[in-house]
């Protein structure tokens, strides 16, 4: 197999599983398919492989799907989040390229395919790994010269295969029925919320920030529990932590960095669009 990235220096690669033999197996057959990359780090979880794939910037992740700590989609999310907000790292290293290693079954992978994700299945196969090398090999050098010629003021684009596979993945989790009413402790008491009512959803730890016009109340649940709950065309998600009405939404301003805001109506908070959900507000 031609390596295309031979010519420069080497690529370099995370790899995120938390079985040692399957983590084991896939270096070793990477090694094999792509004598000239270089895997810089091992990681056993999610949490370990955001930390490393941040501190390391490497130009390529295979991420199991399912790991302790956090999920590959979690890690691969908070890592877009994170990466200067999904521009380039301050030494110019580009948002990296994302394997995501599976045991889904042919209808889950149907996600991958439509999101145009790169996947490899457990266990790991050469024939089709030789065919994911192929294609990382050829955007890593098609990547290069946008990766020489932008300026320090032009945002490079969050992950749009990303963001759309995590779309679709939402898409596929079975409708939950949909809440009409949101039952929030205050104090010793218990408000009923209608759901027009409410402005946004706000993450804190293990509660829920429930925020409306005339107040704010929690409740102990998840974004990941709550979110297929709520009606898609009326709540949107714009961040790992929050979940907007869009009905509240004024305006969508991006700031001399490139970063993307919404100002909302009848309410002073502005909240922070994460880069995989910047697609939500292009022009139509």
């Amino acid at each position: 197999m031609t390596d295309t990235a031979s010519t420069t220096a080497p690529a370099r690669a995370l790899i995120a599983e938390d079985e040692p033999i399957l983590a084991a197996a896939l270096a070793h057959a990477l090694r094999r398919l792509w004598p000239a990359l270089e895997i810089v780090a091992t990681c056993a979880n999610g949490v370990e492989a955001l930390q490393q794939g941040l501190a390391l910037r490497p130009d390529i992740l295979f991420l199991d799907i399912k790991m302790p700590g956090k999920t590959g989609l979690e890690a691969a999310e908070e890592l877009a989040e994170q990466w200067q907000d999904g521009q380039d790292g301050p030494d110019g290293t580009p948002f990296p390229q994302i394997v995501f290693v599976t045991a889904y079954d042919d209808y889950a992978l149907a996600a991958f395919e439509q999101a145009a994700a790169d996947y490899v299945l457990k266990p790991v196969n050469d024939a089709r790994l030789g065919k994911t090398v192929e294609r990382l090999q050829q955007r890593l050098q098609a990547a290069k010269p946008a990766a020489t010629t932008k300026t320090a003021t032009t945002p490079a684009p969050a992950d749009d295969n990303l963001a759309r596979l995590l779309t679709q993945l939402q898409a596929m989790t079975p409708p939950a029925p949909r809440l009409q009413m949101i039952r929030a402790a205050v104090g010793n008491s218990v408000r009923m919320i209608p759901m027009a009512d409410v402005v946004y959803f706000e993450a804190l730890d293990k509660y829920i920030n429930v925020v409306c016009r005339d107040g704010e109340a929690l409740i102990r649940t998840s974004l990941k529990e709550l979110l297929p709950q709520l009606d898609p065309q009326q709540f949107w998600q714009i961040h790992r932590g929050t979940i907007v009405n869009a009905g509240a939404i004024a305006s969508a301003v991006r700031d001399e960095a490139g970063k993307l805001s919404l100002t909302l109506r009848q309410h002073p908070a502005h909240l922070r669009v994460s880069p995989l959900y910047a697609h939500l507000f292009r022009q139509m």
